[in-house]
């Protein structure tokens, strides 16, 4: 089981007692807000989501993290790795992405989960190439984004929903000239 630790957080796969503190991130309208059509989820809808991210580490060795704050053992949110098969015109890629509650916003451990999160997916995974896709306007995932080296490549619409989004990547040679 892959766990990863950075100087503020233990990244780490699912547990049942994360189910109701993931539910609640994910009840948050201002949460949700960038997330699809922003509707938010309820605690079976979370268990699901849960559900399907535990198979995504076993059928292909990645997935989302459940991000927990190292000093009080709180659950902040998830990042981690995802094939989008939501945008098929991207494919074939993998996508790192992150949703936090709230009370994590602003302090920058959103960056050092996913920063956590590429790491593992270059230099573990040997991945290739990784994307992250935001909703035009989600400013805040696209600083993140940009803090993590990645690059616009291309805007588009998703078609589950029909909002426009911005697409950014990041190969693995950019990411070994940036860490060096």
């Amino acid at each position: 089981m892959v766990t990863l630790e950075t100087p503020r957080l233990i990244l780490r796969r699912w547990r049942e007692e994360d189910i109701a503190p993931m539910a609640a991130v994910n009840a948050d309208p201002d949460v949700m807000r960038w997330i699809r059509d922003g509707s938010v989820r309820d605690e079976q809808q979370t268990r699901d989501g849960v559900r399907v991210w535990e198979s995504e580490w076993e059928s292909q060795g990645f997935g989302l993290f459940a991000v927990e704050i190292r000093a009080t053992g709180e659950l902040a949110g998830f990042t981690g790795l995802a094939v989008p098969g939501y945008l098929p015109e991207v494919l074939p890629a993998v996508e790192i992405g992150w949703r936090l509650g709230r009370s994590h916003w602003g302090r920058g451990l959103a960056t050092e989960a996913a920063a956590a999160a590429l790491r593992y997916g270059f230099e573990e995974r040997g991945l290739e190439r990784i994307v992250s896709i935001a909703q035009v306007g989600n400013d805040a995932s696209e600083r993140i984004m940009t803090k993590l080296g990645m690059r616009p490549v291309r805007e588009t619409v998703n078609p589950n929903g029909g909002r426009r989004v911005q697409v950014y990547a990041l190969t693995s040679d950019q990411y070994a000239t940036r860490a060096r």
